[in-house]
Protein backbone atom coordinates (compact mmCIF):
# COMPACT_ATOMS: atom_id res chain seq x y z
CA UNK A 1 0.00 0.00 0.00
CA UNK A 2 1.12 3.45 -0.97
CA UNK A 3 2.16 5.89 1.96
CA UNK A 4 -0.23 9.00 1.63
CA UNK A 5 1.72 12.32 1.51
CA UNK A 6 -0.35 14.14 2.99
CA UNK A 7 -2.73 13.96 6.28
CA UNK A 8 -5.83 14.57 8.10
CA UNK A 9 -6.52 18.42 8.95
CA UNK A 10 -3.15 19.67 6.55
CA UNK A 11 -4.19 22.93 4.48
CA UNK A 12 -3.24 22.01 1.07
CA UNK A 13 -3.79 23.45 -1.86
CA UNK A 14 -5.92 22.12 -4.93
CA UNK A 15 -5.72 22.90 -8.67
CA UNK A 16 -7.88 20.11 -10.35
CA UNK A 17 -7.31 18.93 -14.04
CA UNK A 18 -9.68 20.10 -16.58
CA UNK A 19 -11.98 16.88 -16.42
CA UNK A 20 -13.01 17.91 -12.72
CA UNK A 21 -15.13 20.58 -11.68
CA UNK A 22 -14.28 23.69 -11.02
CA UNK A 23 -12.81 24.79 -7.70
CA UNK A 24 -14.54 27.89 -5.65
CA UNK A 25 -11.15 27.98 -3.46
CA UNK A 26 -7.41 27.07 -3.35
CA UNK A 27 -7.37 26.48 0.14
CA UNK A 28 -8.22 22.98 1.17
CA UNK A 29 -8.47 21.17 4.57
CA UNK A 30 -7.70 16.61 4.00
CA UNK A 31 -10.53 15.40 5.55
CA UNK A 32 -10.02 12.25 5.12
CA UNK A 33 -7.20 9.39 3.61
CA UNK A 34 -8.82 7.22 0.88
CA UNK A 35 -7.10 4.12 -0.65
CA UNK A 36 -5.54 4.06 -4.08
CA UNK A 37 -6.94 3.98 -7.00
CA UNK A 38 -5.37 3.46 -10.74
CA UNK A 39 -1.93 3.79 -8.68
CA UNK A 40 -3.11 7.17 -7.23
CA UNK A 41 -3.63 8.09 -3.43
CA UNK A 42 -6.99 10.46 -3.12
CA UNK A 43 -8.34 12.53 -0.62
CA UNK A 44 -11.99 14.03 0.84
CA UNK A 45 -10.92 17.69 0.99
CA UNK A 46 -13.13 20.20 1.79
CA UNK A 47 -12.87 23.93 1.03
CA UNK A 48 -12.56 26.63 3.59
CA UNK A 49 -15.36 28.53 2.48
CA UNK A 50 -17.77 25.66 1.16
CA UNK A 51 -20.00 23.66 2.80
CA UNK A 52 -19.43 20.41 0.90
CA UNK A 53 -16.81 17.82 0.64
CA UNK A 54 -14.58 16.76 -2.57
CA UNK A 55 -12.27 13.94 -3.77
CA UNK A 56 -9.08 14.81 -5.13
CA UNK A 57 -6.31 12.72 -6.15
CA UNK A 58 -2.77 13.36 -4.67
CA UNK A 59 -1.22 14.49 -8.11
CA UNK A 60 -3.84 17.81 -8.04
CA UNK A 61 -2.81 18.99 -4.51
CA UNK A 62 0.09 20.65 -3.18
CA UNK A 63 1.52 21.61 0.27
CA UNK A 64 0.33 25.45 1.48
Amino acid sequence: MSVHKYKVGQLVHYAPGRSSLMASSREYKIIRCLPPENGENQYRIKGISETFERMARENDLSRK
